[in-house]
């Protein structure tokens, strides 16, 4: 069963009602990995699997929810990572941001107001394939990148209990 989408059904961000915060407060750090999640989140919020399931749609379609992903200690299955920094000149941001986008072990690429202006984060399974991608990004955009790696892991638990 589908419960039909209205526009009056989908949730802004100030409009969620309890329900959809409780789905956001168990798929934040807690959707089961089971064969049907959806359906073990809904015994807990008390709702129906396939009210959940909608819901979690309908805050995506919104906005509410932009990515629902695992998140893994990439030191753990031994990747190694790097904060890299980048001065990109306004006229190269769009080919920068194209080159640095087509690896799919960059995550939290963002704009910053600052001499450095692009920051993202690059993980790979090792450090010589982490610097060949430094230097695919240099070669492919023309513009020098900055890595920074972490000498000391800090790692703190975020949630945002709505």
């Amino acid at each position: 069963m589908t419960i039909p989408k209205t526009e009056d059904r989908k949730p802004k961000t100030g409009s969620l009602d309890d329900l959809d915060k409780a789905i956001l407060n168990e798929i934040q750090s807690h959707l089961p990995i089971v064969s049907r999640p959806y359906a073990e989140v809904g015994k807990r919020v008390g709702a129906s699997e396939e009210e959940v399931l909608q819901r979690v749609e309908d805050m995506c379609d919104a906005g509410v929810i932009r990515r629902i992903g695992a998140n893994f200690t990439s030191r753990k299955l031994g990747y190694t990572s790097t904060l890299c920094a980048a001065a990109v000149p306004p006229e190269k941001l769009e080919l920068f941001a194209e080159v640095v986008n087509r690896h799919p072990g960059v995550t939290h690429n963002y704009l910053r107001r600052h001499r450095y202006n692009v920051w993202f984060t690059l993980i790979a399974e090792s450090k010589d394939r982490l610097n060949q991608i430094l230097e695919e990004i240099y070669q492919g955009s023309g513009v020098e990148v900055l890595s920074l790696p972490a000498f000391e892991i800090f790692k703190i638990k975020v949630d945002f209990p709505v």
